[in-house]
């Protein structure tokens, strides 16, 4: 019996997909990205096992608030590493008629996530930076990874939301959004960019865990700043 290993659970979520969902954080990540929320995901060998119909069960009982638009959402770390047992979850769900949709860096593409990606009915796309050089040095991939990625989802026709962590010094710049508008208007799955505000209230997880918080010096993106660069955002009308 496949078990997934799952840091957390959130029944109601509001920011990981279209409408409320029930949001999957799965255990274990392949990267180490200097704005990273949540370090104690990292290992794989952490978090609690849970069989796919247990989870099923949980998301059932928030079914009646998810809607039209609501649903499952599975987050990480990163989920990609434990791509069958996000099918099984995933599959179980449409046969419910629960709506699917996969939080990802979009690092891993193999046989696994392929299949994955057959019963995955949104993804959000984790777009980091805007170079290579960046990627290798913050995240620990090469980008392109995910912009493998998103072209696969472009031949499966499997509608995407980009999604970037604004971060001082970074990518608070209009040359940022212009990328982001660029994929846009090559992949047409794409309908929707999602900019994130840098935050930097997991620094007491870190002091916990002895580790260093590698952007813990720099500032959080004003309010002002953040509206100027929803603003140079393309919309699809």
């Amino acid at each position: 019996m496949i078990k997934g290993k799952i840091h957390s659970l959130q029944s109601l979520g509001t920011v990981d997909g279209p409408g409320i969902r029930f949001v999957v954080f799965m255990q274990g990540c392949n990267l180490r990205c200097g704005c990273c929320h949540n370090p104690d995901t990292w290992e794989i060998n952490g978090g609690t096992e849970y069989t796919p119909e247990q989870i099923l069960q949980k998301v059932l009982r928030c079914k009646e608030y998810f809607g039209k638009t609501g649903g499952i959402t599975i987050s990480g770390g990163e989920p990609l590493l434990q791509s069958e047992f996000c099918y099984e979850l995933f599959s179980l769900c449409h046969k419910e008629g629960v709506n699917t949709c996969l939080d990802t860096s979009g690092s891993v593409l193999n046989d696994g996530v392929k299949k994955l990606l057959t019963v995955t009915d949104r993804v959000l796309l984790d777009i980091k930076y805007t170079n290579d050089a960046d990627y290798l040095e913050h995240v620990g991939c090469s980008i392109e990874k995910p912009l493998e990625f998103l072209a696969y989802l472009q031949t499966q026709k499997i509608p995407v939301t980009l999604r970037q962590v604004i971060i001082p010094t970074l990518t608070d710049n209009e040359e940022n959004v212009v990328f982001l508008n660029g994929l846009a208007e090559k992949y047409s799955v794409v309908d929707k960019i999602e900019l994130l505000p840098f935050r930097k209230i997991c620094q007491t997880k870190y002091d916990n865990m002895g580790l260093q918080f590698k952007f813990g010096h720099l500032p959080e993106p004003t309010q002002d700043k953040m509206q100027e660069l929803n603003k140079l955002i393309k919309s699809e009308d």
